[in-house]
């Protein structure tokens, strides 16, 4: 195995650090997006609790639905970007995806949490009986947090396995 150049280490880091940066940045944009496409159940406020009927309990799933399918979506977008962007150093390129992509699904998370409405328990303790009040975006259970690590892993087999721009040696 030919020893690697200085240039091309340099090369590699830069890549791994472009990666990083891109599948991070994507994970934060999914959390806006994710907070936008969510519809929050309602719920009414009863002796200063605020409860869910049966129709809000419902919707209150849909926080974990959006987050997987926005997740998915931006994962196999942003691992197939990458993967056509850099196609040379591919395991360099894997390593950047597998880590930013944990860390963009749980930054999609926080992000997603940040820009959400406040949360309805504590402002039904001061709110009047019988006032509607929008539900919290939650996600339930840690399995919805692969999403995205899945969808990137997939976006880069797609492209590394099916659309790479190199040739076998010896055409």
């Amino acid at each position: 195995m030919p020893e690697l150049t200085r240039t091309d280490r340099g090369r590699m880091l830069r890549q791994l650090l472009v990666v990083l940066a891109v599948t991070i940045a994507a994970g934060a944009l999914a959390g806006l997006v994710w907070e936008w496409l969510w519809t929050p159940p309602v719920g009414v406020v009863q002796d200063h609790r605020w409860l869910l009927d049966e129709a809000g309990l419902r919707d209150d799933f849909a926080g974990t639905g959006t987050y997987i399918a926005v997740a998915a979506v931006a994962g196999v977008l942003v691992g197939a970007l990458v993967a056509l962007l850099f196609d040379r150093a591919e395991l360099v390129t894997l390593v950047a995806v597998v880590v930013g992509s944990v860390v963009a699904g749980w930054l999609m998370y926080r992000v997603g949490l940040a820009v959400d409405p406040p949360d309805p328990r504590v402002l039904a303790r001061t709110a009047e009986e019988g006032a509607h009040l929008p539900g919290k975006l939650t996600v339930h259970g840690r399995s919805p947090f692969v999403a995205f690590p899945s969808g990137a892993l997939v976006g880069l087999v797609v492209v590394f396995l099916g659309l790479s721009r190199r040739r076998p040696t010896g055409e």
